[in-house]
This record gives structure tokens, C-alpha cells and sequence, in this order.
């Protein structure tokens, strides 16, 4: 996928934001040298959460919650799990640390949006919900086509309505020519 995006012109980026999945971390590393990775927050807190007994899924995903604001208390907590014998969810927790905190090297009103793969499971729902009810298409042409309809609309609402991501007056858009983020 990202030699794809290569050999369509992408020479440039700067955070890829992903769920925990070591191919992407490698392949973002060898084929996009200087980018940045982060681990998506919303995905962090499962993988930590089925490495503890049910019992404690409630009390422990609320510490993180916290937790993930400061990289230090962070930390602090895999040693406390650790001291509590969650081994398993502790060693998640320093096997994902170093990218959970990267987001914080952009603009600081990006952050709510791009510590999540939110931005891309959002443009997916939307995908599918729109497609779903159609139901079998003629062919791939037709697929294409509304699917390409369905995220310039996207595109323009983004633009024009709720910016998502907007640099000052400037908007990132889909049809920017080199991509800030990559969300997988």
C-alpha cells in the first residue's frame, strides 16, 4: 500500500497514525524514513485491556484515560499494573509507548484529531452506509464512482462545513498535494 502511494507521488510524511499492527510500523519506517508513528489511542486501551481479568476493564481503562495525557503517570501505571501481577497488560503498555505521544509534536488543536484513527473509521462508516444500501453494484466502474462521489463530498464538507483539520485559514484536504497524515 505504501509503495502505491509512492508511485502516485506521495514523497512526504509526517505522522502515520495506526492501530498497534508491527507491518504497518515497519513499512512506515522503510518506505517513509523521518515519519512519525502513533499508536491510535482508541486501539491502545483494548490491547492493554485484554492482558487483565474482565473485572477490572472499567477501573483500568478510566487510569489510562487519564494517563495517556502525560507520558510520566503513564509509565507510573505499567509499573503499578506491574506491582498487581497484570505482567501482560504492563509489557503492552511499554511495547506501544513510544508512540503513543508523537501527536503531540504538531499544532496543539490537531491533537483531539489525530491521536485516534477516528478521522478514517468516520470516511469508512460513511463508505459503507451509503454503499450497503444499494446493495450489488453492475460493476467495479460503478463502485468507483460512488465511492470517489462520496468522499469529494467529504472533501467538501470538510472544506466548506466543520473543518476536521484546518491550518489557520488553509484546509488539508484530500487533494493536497503532499499528505500531513496517514491514517490507517
Amino acid at each position: 500500500m505504501f509503495s502505491d502511494l509512492q508511485e502516485r507521488g506521495l514523497t512526504r510524511v509526517d505522522l502515520i497514525i495506526s492501530d498497534g499492527h508491527k507491518g504497518i510500523q515497519s513499512a512506515a519506517g522503510k518506505m517513509f524514513p523521518g515519519s512519525s508513528w502513533q499508536m491510535c489511542h482508541v486501539h491502545f486501551i483494548p490491547a492493554v485491556l485484554r492482558k487483565v481479568p474482565r473485572k477490572y476493564h472499567k477501573e483500568i481503562a478510566e487510569i489510562l484515560k487519564e494517563c495517556l495525557a502525560d507520558f510520566g503517570k503513564l509509565l507510573e501505571y505499567a509499573a503499578q499494573l506491574d506491582e498487581r501481577g497484570f505482567y501482560r497488560a504492563a509489557d503492552t503498555i511499554h511495547r506501544f509507548h513510544h508512540g503513543l505521544m508523537d501527536y503531540r509534536s504538531f499544532p496543539p488543536e490537531f491533537w483531539k484529531k489525530i491521536r485516534t484513527t477516528n478521522l478514517l473509521e468516520r470516511v469508512n462508516r460513511e463508505l459503507k452506509r451509503r454503499t450497503k444500501k444499494i446493495g450489488a453494484f453492475p460493476s467495479d466502474d460503478s463502485l468507483l464512482r460512488l465511492a470517489v462521489s462520496i468522499l469529494i463530498d467529504i472533501n467538501e464538507e470538510w472544506i466548506t462545513g466543520s473543518r476536521y483539520l484546518s491550518v489557520k485559514s488553509e484546509i488539508i484536504s484530500l487533494d493536497t498535494e503532499a499528505a500531513d497524515f496517514i491514517v490507517l
